[in-house]
């Protein structure tokens, strides 16, 4: 099951205690796609990412909509696979909807191995393929993430204990699943990796993101949650030195934005500490791999760009603002607030955003991706008319850090 990497030992987590779970996908249907044999080689390239945003520039892709990470360039817009039921109703859009973007500017796409069961995956993965071979895109062009941490499998525990706990020759417990639902055991972490470049049908995943690890910290103490994390990262940078991984991170809900005296609260700093000494016990020359953070962002959502959560060297500071103090990029997720800020955008955001934004979820969407120090803002779509109202966005460019301070900060900087 797992594949053989010299791994750091992890340490089981004493009980239980009562915790509301993130909420879990609706129960399985039916079969996702087939998973292909052959895997793509390559990854996203700073040659291949200029490539791609000098095309998109070229078809109508206005200044600002591209901006780097780092040596890649990313569009300021990233196509999400959340949502849906899952069926081939919904397989066949988010596909379609992947597809499109891509071929309109989108060149970051999202999923986790949770999403629909894997289906998320696997529909992303179908989609990057029919772009290859069409000659619309190249591997070399697209930012690709996943996540992974989170049992993605319709009978939860019961699946756990069957391909984990029971596995004689596997190291993972059962006290290594926290709130039922989430797991960070090296092992584990193999497997999930493995199968998501399987679903995905690449040799390389560009970012790959532990999936809401602050979902541990209801069930375990900080000190375990430590230990955990930083074997965590071991394996990732291990998976790294394969090739098999070419960035990590951090994709958080409340962990980053809520302040110290919160279960949930994660110390960006620290962890950023941790991943360098993972880094050395892997045998990495350099500096670490883990490059991006992922949390909530929106209109109604506001907590990473104006409230001082985090320390780094003294300071308090908004999570964004860490983040890029740390040398990390950030990942806008809930960018429009699963639309619930549609019909509900206040008046001065309105004006501020401008008059070429016809509708609530742009203007959204606007606010979101101009937010200063933020890389990209993810939105998940899949019905046809809200891929077409996305990428809309991509033919403006996004609100000056001058304009945005003004409407949105009153000034601050």
């Amino acid at each position: 099951m797992f594949s053989t990497i010299p791994e750091p030992e992890s340490s089981p987590a004493p009980g239980p205690a009562a915790v509301t779970p993130r909420p879990a996908p609706p129960p399985a249907r039916e079969e996702a796609a087939e998973i292909p044999a052959a895997l793509i080689p390559g990854a996203a390239t700073p040659e291949g990412t200029a490539r791609y945003r000098a095309r998109q520039e070229g078809r109508g892709c206005a200044p600002g909509h591209f901006r780097t990470l780092g040596e890649l360039w990313a569009s300021s817009l990233g196509v999400g696979t959340y949502l849906g039921r899952p069926d081939e109703r919904t397989d066949a859009l988010v596909t379609a909807a992947v597809q499109e973007a891509v071929r309109r500017g989108v060149n970051v796409v999202d999923t986790a191995i949770n999403y629909r069961y894997e289906r998320g995956e696997r529909c992303v993965g179908e989609a990057l393929r029919r772009l290859f071979r069409a000659g619309e895109a190249r591997r070399d062009e697209v930012i690709l993430c996943t996540k992974g941490g989170f049992i993605p499998h319709p009978e939860g525990e019961r699946w756990f204990r069957r391909e984990f706990a029971r596995d004689k020759g596997c190291k993972v417990e059962m006290e290594d699943l926290a709130a039922g639902c989430h797991c960070m055991h090296p092992e584990y972490i193999i497997d999930q990796v493995e199968k998501s470049r399987r679903n995905l049908g690449v040799e390389t995943l560009d970012v790959y993101y532990l999936h809401n690890p602050e979902t541990q910290l209801s069930f375990v103490p900080r000190d375990l949650f430590h230990r955990r994390l930083r074997a965590a990262f071991e394996t990732l940078e291990r998976l790294v030195r394969r090739g098999h991984v070419a960035a990590y991170g951090l994709a958080t809900w409340p962990a980053l934005r809520e302040p110290a005296t919160s279960t949930e609260h994660i110390d960006l700093a620290h962890a950023k500490s941790l991943a360098g000494e993972a880094a050395r016990a892997a045998g990495a020359s350099g500096p670490d791999a883990f490059r991006f953070v992922q949390l909530p962002l929106n209109l109604a959502m506001r907590e990473a760009l104006t409230l001082p959560t985090q320390q780094v060297a003294g300071d308090a500071l908004p999570a964004i603002e860490a983040a890029g103090r740390l040398g990390l990029f950030v990942a806008a997720s809930a960018s429009i607030c699963q639309a619930q800020v549609v019909g509900h955008v206040p008046r001065k955001a309105v004006s501020g955003l401008g008059d070429a934004l016809r509708t609530d979820a742009q203007r959204a969407l606007q606010f979101t991706r101009s937010a200063p120090g933020l890389s990209v803002a993810l939105v998940g779509m899949k019905e046809p008319a809200h891929v077409e109202e996305n990428l809309a966005l991509a033919a403006l460019s996004p609100l000056t850090e001058t304009r945005f301070r003004e409407v949105f900060l009153n000034g601050k900087h």
